[in-house]
């Protein structure tokens, strides 16, 4: 399907762009709709040897606390889904990763924005120094996946892209 719209932004800045987007929609009619444009994302669930998972605790501005989540970052211009997971791996949680599986991936908030999040889960983990950014608040934390799953059925992982790669990592038959 080819997509038509005519785009007027509003504000441009350096993690994404809002606009009013006028779009000729699949039965003809016209309509005006707010867009946020994203250049996408990328997730990466750690995997120890020993089956271990690794989550980080990570506070959040938007929402005024700390969240349970995987390492994920925005994609550089250029950059692939691969090369981004490998860099916030290394980044959030002090590993540098053999292999990468991809779990898919999802649109973050379909209503209203275009950004794709790639889910990985990384193996054959070697420990490199931690690296995060100036305004990070990170705290990488290894636990079995049993205890994961536990916390988000509990409702303690409210992070959507971790709650996703939890449940198809752990699914039965689809683990990479």
């Amino acid at each position: 399907m080819t997509v038509s719209y005519v785009r007027h932004t509003v504000y441009a800045g350096r993690v994404l762009d809002v606009g009013e987007e006028v779009h000729t929609l699949p039965n003809g009619r016209t309509a005006t709709f707010e867009v946020i444009r994203h250049p996408g994302g990328a997730a990466v669930l750690p995997v120890l040897a020993d089956g271990r998972i690794v989550l980080i605790r990570q506070y959040r501005p938007a929402l005024g606390t700390m969240l349970w989540e995987i390492p994920a970052g925005r994609l550089e211009p250029g950059e692939s889904p691969e090369a981004c997971v490998h860099r916030e791996l290394a980044e959030e949680a002090g590993y540098a990763a053999g292999r990468l599986a991809s779990l898919g991936g999802l649109w973050s908030a379909a209503g209203f924005c275009d950004e794709h999040v790639a889910l990985f889960a990384a193996f054959e983990l070697i420990p490199v120094p931690l690296a995060p950014e100036p305004d990070e608040i990170i705290e990488p934390i290894a636990m079995p996946l049993a205890e994961a799953l536990q916390l988000l059925f509990q409702g303690e992982v409210r992070d959507a892209k971790t709650q996703l790669a939890l449940l198809r990592f752990a699914w039965p038959g689809t683990r990479p």
